[in-house]
């Protein structure tokens, strides 16, 4: 076995018209100048923003050359097997303080034929929350395509849109073909598939202004869109399925994440979980150590350990402290799978 450790990367900072200063504020994030930040990517392998390590001897490695060289040592055997060099999973933080645009994720068929790429299913867990603050998640009824086009052209689409007011605990698998935005002042933690395929459907007006359009894509987006009625259910930490310890929040197929409140010592075995492990630090800090090193996290802060470390210690380092566990899956339909040559 390779003398692998808990590794951390430096996070890629994104500037975003929807964004705000909370990642740096709240977070000890980079800033710009005063520039709006939106996302900081956590752990990404998506090409062209792949995380680089910012830790230990293989420092200045980037996470897909990571799992090139140790193979399911990294990410596990079959999670390997499945992505081969592509590490699977992009975690992200976003900042929604102006609205986001009104989107669309496609699905892995679609996402293949059209961008040689998977879709993008993905994960949001509500770190914060202003009052006043909406996510859009569907429709508030059964609707049609001539429906919503006609609405995002002529600027009412507001009337068909399902509205949640979030709270801090609050979480989300938003499936592809679901639209959707959010605004006002939200703090996220974002897990989801290795892409970065959106389908922008509506600006909230900025795209009728030169110097804030922005691509948009209503005619690729009219196809992939789910138009029933969301249900009506928000998922909260409180009433989310809690074993001791751990909370599971989503187990979809493609990642599982759980929440894990660390009140004492915890001894944990990497080859339990067939899979890489990431923890990203929601309150408090923590030490995670392991034969070969010991690392670190404080809020907002992750860190991979490796599929076959072995056993290795989270120890709190102040109350209160959580942790999103979030692992691999590699039971993906035949038709979904896309080749890594491409």
């Amino acid at each position: 076995m390779t003398k692998l450790y808990p590794i951390k990367f430096t996070p890629i900072i994104k500037e975003r018209v929807w964004g705000g200063t909370r990642l740096a504020t709240n977070f000890g994030k980079p800033s710009t100048d005063g520039t709006a930040v939106g996302e900081s990517w956590e752990i990404s392998g998506v090409e062209g923003d792949e995380s680089v390590v910012s830790n230990g001897f293989l420092k200045g490695n980037n996470i897909n050359e990571l799992v090139e060289i140790y193979l399911g040592e990294i990410v596990g055997d079959e999670l390997y097997d499945t992505y081969s060099t592509e590490f699977p999973v992009l975690v992200k933080l976003l900042d929604i303080e102006k609205p986001l645009s009104l989107q669309v994720h496609p699905d892995d068929q679609t996402a293949r034929w059209r961008h040689d790429s998977y879709g993008k299913t993905e994960f949001w867990y509500i770190l914060d929350s202003e009052p006043d603050a909406v996510i859009h998640l569907g429709f508030n009824k059964e609707t049609n395509p001539r429906e919503l086009y006609e609405k995002c052209k002529d600027d009412s689409v507001t009337e068909i849109l399902n509205v949640v007011h979030p709270k801090k605990g609050d979480f989300f698998l938003i499936e592809p073909g679901t639209l959707h935005s959010a605004r006002g002042g939200i703090t996220v933690a974002e897990i989801q598939q290795v892409s970065d395929i959106t389908y922008r459907v509506y600006d909230w007006g900025r795209e009728h202004n030169p110097s804030t359009a922005r691509e948009m894509h209503l005619e690729l987006a009219i196809d992939c869109i789910d138009y029933s009625r969301f249900p009506d259910k928000v998922r909260n930490i409180n009433n989310s399925n809690k074993d001791g310890e751990r909370s599971l929040l989503t187990d979809c197929k493609y990642f599982k994440v759980s929440m894990v409140e660390v009140r004492k010592e915890l001894l944990l075995v990497s080859q339990d979980y067939n899979s890489f492990i990431i923890y990203l630090c929601e309150n408090g800090s923590v030490s995670i150590s392991s034969t070969n090193g010991s690392e670190n996290i404080n809020k907002g802060e992750s860190v991979l350990i490796p599929a076959n470390i072995g056993e290795y210690k989270i120890v709190p380092k102040t109350t209160d402290c959580r942790l999103l566990e979030i692992t691999g899956k590699f039971q993906i339909p035949e038709d979904n799978y896309i080749s890594s040559s491409l």
